[in-house]
Parts: C-alpha cells; sequence; structure tokens
C-alpha cells in the first residue's frame, strides 16, 4: 500500500498544543488569582437610612489577602448633630460617645490611604460605597472607583433558601460559623463579613470563580435553560395589566403585573436583570405565560392581588389570606379587654364600641401593640370574663398590687370606672395615640440615658407595631364605610384614568382619550360597576392589601375626587361633620407619627416646654376629610 510523503509541519501547527501539553497563558488570560487579591472589607454605622438626610458615625474595615488579615481600621465620626434615640438603641453608639470624635473630613482621607489599590467588599454594598462616595463629594476627595464586592449578591448566588431564610450578615455569620458574631458596631460587623466572604469564595471556587475577573460575573449568569424561554414574551401586548405564569397541567406558577408593558416586563425574566433564584426555577419549568389587559395601572395591581389569592402560586410571596390576618379588638363583656381576632364584628348595641386596629402581618405584631396600651394604660390584662359583680372569694391579681390595674375582679373598680379606662384605650386606638406615644417615647428615653438598650428597643418594638396597626385601621376604616367614591386623574397622553370605589374595594376602572368629555365614562362606569356589599368597618370589603393600594392611587398627586358618597350609618364624629361629608380622617392619628419619626421628639419637647399634654396646636376641627364631589372634571382639563 503506497504511503504519503511525509508533510513538513508549518510554523502554525507548531503553534497548537499537542494532547497532554501543558498550554502557557498569555498575561491577560491568567488574570489575578483570588488568592492574591487585597480586599479592604468595610462597615459603617450611620444615622440613618440616606446620605442625604444623614450622616457616618462609625467606619471600621479589615484589609485581608490570601485569609490573612494583613491590618484593621476603626474610628467613630461625629455626625455633626445628635444621634437619634432609635439609632442607639440599634448600634449603641450615643451622642456622648461621638462629641469628641473627628467629623468626617478628618476620618475620609485616612480611610482612603488605608483602602487604596484594594478591592473594597461590604454586606450590601450600596448602602456603605453611598455614603462613602456623598462623603467624598461633600468633602471635595476624588473617589477612587474601586472595584466593588457585594456578599449580599454572592450570597444569593450560592446560599439557598433551605439552608438560611434570608441574606442578612447575622444569619450568614450563623451559617459559616464566623468567629464574630455582628452586633451593628462597624468593626465587629467587618471582622465578621471577612468570614463571610472567605467562605462564600469557598463555594464559588468550584463553579470556577477562581480570579478576582470571574467576581464581575459570578451572579450574573443567565442559565442556558432560562435564556432559551425568551420566546414566551413574544406576542404579548404592550399594554398594562397581570401576567400569569404556567406550568405543567396549566398550573399558575406565579403572578405578577406590569404598570407600563406586559412584553417589556415578561422580558425582563430571561435576562440577567432577573436576580431572584426561585424566578429562576419558576422559568425552567414555566411552558406558557397568559396576560390579562387592564384599563389602568392601578387595576393591574389590584388583579395582581385578586388572582394570587384565587389561585396561591407557588412562587408568590405575598399575602395570599386576609382572613388569616389579625386585628386587635376591645371584646364586648361588661369589664372588656384586648384580645386578638380574625375578623371584625359589629360593635354591640348595648355596650362601648368594639374598637378594631389592624390587620396585622401576624400574631406577634398584633401582641406588641396589645403590649403597648397595656404599658399605657390600666385596663385589665388577665383572659377571662368577668361578671358584673365579683366572685365570692376572687382574689387579685399581682398587677392590681402594681397600680397597673383597678382590680373589677375584687370589686376595686367599678364598672362606669373601669369603662373610663375602656374609653381612653378605645380613644387611642380610634384617634389620637398621644397617650401611648408619650408613655413610651419618655420610657425609651430613660432607657437610652441608662443605657439600657434592649429593653429600649423592646419598647420601641412595642410603639412601632402598636403606631402601625392604629394607622392602618384609621386609613380603612373611612374608605371601607364610604359607599361609593368616584375619583380622577389626568394621563401622561391626555384625558383622564377614573377609578370608581365601594366600600374600600375597585368597583371598576376605565380611561378616556384626550378631548373627550368625561362624563358619559363616568356615569357608565357607576351603572356597570361592581355591586359591593357593605363590610363590617374598618375591615374593607376586600383584600386589605387592595385597599392600601386603592389609598396610595387617590392620595398621589393630581388625583380629583369626582363624588363621594356619605355612609347613611355614619356617626357625627366619623363623617357627617367632615368636608365632602363621606371620607374623613382623625387629624390626630396614628398615621402622622408613623410618616414622621421626628413627631414623636416633638412631642417629647413640647412637654418638656409645658405647651400642653400633647405639644400640638388645636386644629380647627375633629377631623379631615378630602373635599367630596364636583370637582369640576372637564373635557378640557386633561387636553
Amino acid at each position: 500500500m503506497p504511503t504519503s510523503p511525509p508533510v513538513e509541519p508549518t510554523r502554525a501547527d507548531l503553534a497548537l498544543p499537542r494532547p497532554g501539553q501543558p498550554v502557557q497563558l498569555a498575561l491577560d488570560e491568567l488574570g489575578t488569582p483570588l488568592s492574591e487579591v487585597t480586599f479592604v472589607v468595610v462597615d459603617l454605622e450611620t444615622t440613618g437610612g440616606t446620605p442625604q438626610s444623614s450622616a457616618i458615625t462609625e467606619i471600621g474595615a479589615v484589609k485581608v489577602r490570601g485569609g490573612e488579615v494583613l491590618g484593621e481600621f476603626q474610628t467613630l465620626v461625629n455626625p455633626g448633630g445628635p444621634i437619634p434615640a432609635f439609632i442607639s438603641v440599634l448600634t449603641g453608639i450615643t451622642t456622648a460617645m461621638v462629641v469628641q470624635a473627628p467629623r468626617i473630613e478628618e476620618v475620609l482621607p485616612s480611610f482612603l490611604e488605608f483602602a487604596r489599590g484594594a478591592v473594597l467588599v461590604a454586606h450590601n454594598a450600596p448602602f456603605d460605597i453611598g455614603f462613602l462616595k456623598a462623603a467624598a463629594a461633600q468633602t471635595h476627595h476624588p473617589w477612587p472607583s474601586p472595584q466593588v464586592v457585594d456578599t449580599v449578591r454572592l450570597a444569593r448566588a450560592v446560599v439557598t433558601r433551605d439552608e438560611a431564610p434570608n441574606h442578612k450578615l447575622g444569619t450568614l455569620a450563623a451559617l459559616f460559623h464566623a468567629t464574630v458574631a455582628p452586633d451593628h458596631r462597624a468593626l465587629s460587623d467587618a471582622r465578621a463579613t471577612v468570614d463571610v466572604l472567605h467562605a462564600l469564595l469557598g463555594r464559588l471556587a468550584p463553579l470556577g470563580v477562581t480570579h478576582l475577573e470571574d467576581l464581575a460575573t459570578a451572579t450574573d449568569p443567565v442559565p442556558a435553560e432560562v435564556r432559551r424561554k425568551r420566546h414566551l414574551a413574544d406576542g404579548l401586548p404592550d399594554a398594562p395589566g397581570v401576567y400569569m405564569f404556567r406550568g405543567p397541567g396549566d398550573e399558575v406558577l406565579y403572578v405578577g403585573a406590569s404598570t407600563t408593558s406586559l412584553r417589556t416586563r415578561v422580558r425582563t425574566y430571561f435576562t440577567a436583570s432577573e436576580k431572584r433564584r426561585r424566578m429562576a426555577e419558576m422559568v425552567r419549568i414555566a411552558h406558557a405565560v397568559t396576560p390579562v389587559v387592564c384599563a389602568t395601572p392601578l387595576e393591574a395591581r389590584v388583579r395582581e392581588l385578586r388572582l394570587i389569592a384565587e389561585h396561591s402560586p407557588r412562587y408568590n410571596r405575598r399575602s395570599r389570606s386576609p382572613e388569616r390576618m389579625p386585628w386587635v379588638r376591645l371584646s364586648a363583656e361588661p369589664y372588656p379587654r384586648l384580645v386578638i381576632v380574625r375578623q371584625v364584628r359589629a360593635d354591640p348595641p348595648d355596650g362601648p364600641p368594639a374598637s378594631h386596629i389592624g390587620p396585622f402581618a401576624s400574631r406577634g405584631a398584633a401582641q406588641s401593640a396589645i403590649d403597648a396600651l397595656h404599658e399605657s394604660f390600666p385596663i385589665r390584662q388577665c383572659a377571662r370574663r368577668l361578671p358584673v359583680a365579683p366572685s365570692p372569694g376572687a382574689s387579685s391579681c399581682a398587677l392590681a398590687g402594681m397600680g397597673r390595674c383597678g382590680a373589677p375582679c375584687v370589686g376595686g373598680q367599678s364598672i362606669a370606672d373601669y369603662l373610663g379606662v375602656v374609653a381612653q384605650v378605645g380613644s387611642a386606638m380610634r384617634g389620637d395615640p398621644a397617650p401611648v406615644v408619650l408613655a413610651h417615647a419618655t420610657r425609651i428615653a430613660d432607657l437610652v440615658d441608662q443605657e439600657r438598650f434592649e429593653e429600649a428597643a423592646v419598647a420601641r418594638d412595642r410603639l412601632t407595631g402598636f403606631l402601625r396597626g392604629a394607622s392602618r385601621a384609621q386609613r380603612l376604616g373611612p374608605l371601607a364605610r364610604c359607599p361609593e367614591l368616584v375619583a380622577a386623574r389626568p394621563r401622561d397622553v391626555g384625558g383622564w384614568e377614573i377609578v370608581l370605589v365601594r366600600h374600600g374595594r375597585l368597583a371598576g376602572a376605565t380611561t378616556t382619550s384626550r378631548g373627550a368629555d368625561p362624563w358619559p365614562a363616568i356615569r357608565a362606569l357607576q351603572v356597570t360597576g361592581e355591586q359591593v356589599q357593605p363590610p363590617v368597618a374598618p375591615a374593607p370589603a376586600t383584600h386589605p392589601e387592595e385597599t392600601d393600594l386603592v389609598l396610595a392611587w387617590l392620595e398621589s398627586p393630581g388625583v380629583r375626587l369626582v363624588s363621594v358618597a356619605p355612609d347613611a350609618a355614619a356617626t357625627v364624629d366619623e363623617a357627617s361633620t367632615a368636608r365632602g361629608g363621606g371620607w374623613a380622617s382623625p387629624v390626630r392619628g396614628a398615621q402622622a407619627f408613623v410618616d414622621d419619626p421626628a413627631a414623636i421628639a416633638r412631642l417629647l419637647a413640647s412637654l418638656a416646654s409645658g405647651r400642653g399634654p400633647d405639644g400640638r396646636p388645636e386644629p380647627a376641627g375633629d377631623t379631615d376629610a378630602r373635599p367630596g364631589g364636583g370637582m369640576g372634571v372637564g373635557a378640557t382639563d386633561a387636553a
């Protein structure tokens, strides 16, 4: 058999590696091994949540390379003003501790020198780096723009929900058995973050993340099986609405909403912008997306809630069962007490109002609100029902001896006197929470002065739980009692977005085009809108989260009330004296303290100055309401 003459290898052939032959990579292909990278792990303590309104109070940093600690940096920082009490409760850093500390303009140059040439690492990096960049701008120091690694994002890539319920620093430190427990002090938290970083890098190494350059894309890969599902977004409408991902057996896996474009929103599930691990898992098993086009963005959000409640999709985490949300109620009995209930009931015809606050996200949150009221008023805490006349041989509990209960169980307090206390509790629940706020704010301030921060945190949480529950009931109640409300808002493209609300439930929505008369659409909406049965207020005739969405829309800029129907059963203090008739909220309600936490400090200051029991000027009336009816929505207004 003839053989071919040998072929001389070319220069290109000589350049190709033979099987099994080691390959020498170019320097730009090697990258920087993580073991040779210098990391500076930093943590800050601040007076608040945003650089625009808060300042740094402490900087802690640890410099590491190859698992070895090269140095540490720690200093308190004078923020230029007092540290709020609730921040002192959280961090243990008081105003007295930072009075003699250097200002940020003195501290920042030293930190920048300490971190020069290193990769910055932080847990929830946007927060810490945002404050450092703002401080650099404020003090006119150039920001070096170092590479930043966020351990929260790394944890989301390698720590599953089965291992840890969340990706907070304390949770991850416990999971990885960090040598230092985070305690909301900067250096301790930075040391704990070092251990978390090393544990995360150890998990990433088997996945091919071994060089610094790998970290840039470690948290952003889009799995091929997810990318292949992009066709599910094809053909979806470019309009607001609700989308449902469907899986095997046509099961609804996930329900979401888009206020602008269904097609654009669904496409994001197949890109690197989608960071949620459970969403990637959901997309892998989904085979179709069902759209539901809605007239307005508000209708889209509301339909999303209703479809979640209807289908209970396994990949949705929002509230699905409004009947499970607890309320706090004054019981209907001769000697009422505070109880947790699952359903709002009507007031008894022959007794005091059965005041409610809530609903709460959990029974624990409801119990915190009850504890706040018990700390503020001498209302009984025993669980048994008391007879009108004391039972022979009855004995009082320890609370009576401490002066925290009038002991009606043994005749120490008449029904009339006890109901006077109940009336004060009901007033704080339904209207002005100032007595509860004052009692707790005073106690928190005293505990902080004594550096009893854990007890102060308990008092703070109780007050917060009460204010949130009372605020929600005070906001939901008036709209739940309102038989019908029509409102309109100008659209960006002209015309009107019109909403019909009945007893807190969205009963209909529509839009009108530029230049069109809106009144025919309004009247048609009133005739064709959903008929809603009156609920027992303050519970609305729908999921409370739906009424929250409606309230947020009604309070948004540009909304005009077209008509508000008053409740025929409303009492004088509820609606009949309010401007507009059917939608009123307390001027001195809990929402003022929820919206403005500084109102608590002003309350204490005004009390100290002797201005009065609550330090606030008398309003013109007891209620405040948005004007209802006849707001003059015309065809030319949104033209």
